[in-house]
């Protein structure tokens, strides 16, 4: 089954709302398991559980059938994605402009490839979105 993932702010933004509505088309169009990914930034200190983030996300978009929610805990948000897309071997990644911006300023400074999405696609062999705002 194909694997949609999308990482997303707690509690959920604007931007995050409309990224997430893109995932949950792009599942629904593919007959594709959904997950719903947020990352507790350990030097911010908040503490998000999965019940938090399926509340914020059901109260949004109604209870979503094929989806799963994760939370990891973790130092830098882009490793952390990294990470996790990789582990769930991920068909799909879906991010926010916004993020693809953070990933381009992150890898700048890591790589001489600031092209966020050709980057993702090297290594993680999966098809990126990338949400401009409505």
């Amino acid at each position: 089954m194909t694997l949609v993932v999308v990482p997303v702010r707690y509690p959920l933004t604007d931007h995050s709302k409309h990224t997430l509505a893109e995932a949950v088309d792009i599942a629904e169009e593919r007959d594709a398991a959904l997950t719903v990914f947020h990352v507790n930034v350990y030097q911010r200190g908040r503490n998000v559980t999965r019940p938090h983030l399926r509340r914020a996300v059901e109260a949004e978009f109604g209870r979503l059938s094929n989806a799963r929610f994760v939370v990891r805990e973790g130092f830098l948000v882009e490793e952390t994605i990294l990470d996790e897309v990789a582990a769930e071997d991920a068909d799909i990644v879906v991010i926010g402009h916004k993020q693809a911006s953070r990933w381009r300023r992150a890898f700048r400074r890591l790589t001489s490839d600031p092209d966020v999405e050709t980057y993702l696609r090297r290594k993680l062999d999966a098809e990126i979105v990338t949400v401009g705002t409505s």
